[in-house]
């Protein structure tokens, strides 16, 4: 996918948030949250001819950076706040960070989960929190959990735990910043940040602007849910009608309003190409880095979980591999210094099936097709023997009803061995007697099969 094409220049406007205010976080968190290695990555630095290093916020005690925002915060509660309880909603690492939280102070807490929110992330958050939550399933996005949050604390008096719009919560996300620039010695030329609700990317972003000014920055979503894409054509925040709840880290309908004013403040050109380093803007009073959005497709995310894991041996969560994922479709400028946030490592291991499908269907080695096969002995071999290629593959093969007395469809899914085999395989298939029509990803028949 590509960045948001012929997006007007951005007004800059005050930011809602300080590097001041992020680096009294820092000290308010340090007695709790330990810094987070940053990981040279040879395979990433080889393959984008720069120098790569990952953030790994997978590695702090809920296995993402929400403990960061939502400890600041709380931590700052009054008496009479702390004894009335705390509310939040959040797709699942929030919600780890703020059970953490309770159960380090001893505040009771209310924490709303979409449905959808995996089997694993519940089970940690049950875990961080224990006698001191109760974990309450509603809705099938965070959107709809969050509403119930809402309802809660005007029900009852509770103090709401934002996961991303409000400055404190965001201050916390913003130490990341401090902790790299820290550990690194010197300001990275491009820091890739995903982008969900927004508080990372304004805490980061924040800081990066105040004490890394020539510092490029790119905010990566996922196409399915391009809440800040949205805003920024916009020019406010809105309410996406429908979001793909894959990414659940980052399927957020609607941009905070805080993270939107934040990235409004950082100013620079939106752009429809992905051409990297992001320098100076040419022309920019403000002298400060270009800030640019991209989208990535949610099989490039699963492509960039799966070679984490088997290059790195980083577990990493969709959400987690969103800002790694945009490495494989930019051209950064050679010895540059790039930081890549791997934002959680919370993923359960049965959403693996799904995970390892999309990438192949990303990748453009995984294809699905309707075949009416003759009722009769040996329609099968010949199929194989004349249309498979020697290094492709039947993953699948349902049959799904029979059209009547002389043909019978079925739903084949084929493995190929590289990308280039596709051609071929087509041209077989329309050599052969057999009928055979393709599904086409993103299809109505395509998602209905699949």
């Amino acid at each position: 996918m590509s960045p948001i094409a012929d997006v007007a220049e951005v007004s800059v406007i005050r930011p809602p948030l300080t590097a001041d205010e992020i680096d009294a976080a820092a000290k308010r968190i340090s007695d709790i949250i330990e810094p987070t290695p940053l990981q040279y990555s040879a395979r990433l630095s080889a393959s984008t001819g720069a120098q790569v290093h990952l953030k790994r916020e997978d590695l702090t005690a809920v296995r993402s950076y929400k403990l960061r925002g939502a400890y600041n915060l709380m931590v700052q509660l009054t008496a009479a706040e702390r004894a009335a309880g705390v509310v939040t909603a959040s797709a699942g690492n929030h919600a780890q960070g703020v059970a953490f939280a309770c159960r380090s102070m001893g505040v009771r807490g209310r924490i709303y989960v979409p449905t959808t929110t995996p089997k694993q992330k519940r089970d940690r958050i049950r875990v961080h929190g224990g006698e001191f939550v109760e974990l309450i399933a509603v809705g099938e996005t965070y959107d709809a959990a969050a509403a119930a949050a809402a309802d809660d604390v005007a029900r009852t008096g509770a103090t709401m735990v934002p996961p991303f719009d409000d400055p404190r919560t965001a201050a916390g996300q913003g130490t990341i910043a401090a902790e790299f620039l820290d550990q690194l010695g010197t300001a990275p030329d491009l820091v890739i940040v995903p982008v969900g609700g927004g508080g990372c990317l304004a805490g980061i972003g924040t800081y990066l602007r105040e004490r890394a000014p020539h510092t490029g920055l790119l905010a990566v979503e996922p196409a399915g849910a391009a809440s800040l894409t949205a805003a920024l054509v916009a020019g406010a925040p809105v309410t996406l009608p429908e979001i793909d709840p894959f990414v659940d880290g980052a399927a957020v309908r609607r941009i905070g309003e805080l993270p939107y004013r934040a990235a409004a403040s950082f100013g620079g050109r939106m752009v429809s190409h992905a051409s990297l380093p992001l320098l100076t803007t040419p022309g920019s009073s403000t002298g400060t880095a270009a800030f640019r959005v991209m989208l990535v497709d949610e099989g490039a995310i699963c492509t960039a979980m799966l070679d984490l894991y088997q290059s790195e041996g980083i577990i990493a969560e969709p959400a987690g591999a969103l800002a790694t994922a945009a490495l494989a479709e930019i051209d950064i400028a050679p010895d540059s210094t790039v930081v890549v946030l791997v934002s959680g490592g919370n993923n359960d291991v049965s959403r693996y099936g799904e995970i390892i499908e999309r990438s192949l269907v990303h990748r453009g080695l995984k294809h699905y097709f309707l075949v009416d096969f003759p009722q009769e002995p040996g329609a099968l071999r010949r199929f194989l023997d004349d249309v498979l290629g020697p290094d492709d593959d039947i993953t699948m093969f349902e049959y799904v009803k029979r059209n009547n007395r002389d043909t019978g469809a079925a739903l084949v899914g084929i493995e190929l061995g590289a990308t280039d085999n596709l051609s071929s395989l087509m041209h077989r298939i329309e050599e052969s007697p057999i009928q055979a029509e393709r599904l086409e990803p993103g299809s109505p028949a395509y998602r209905y099969l699949t």
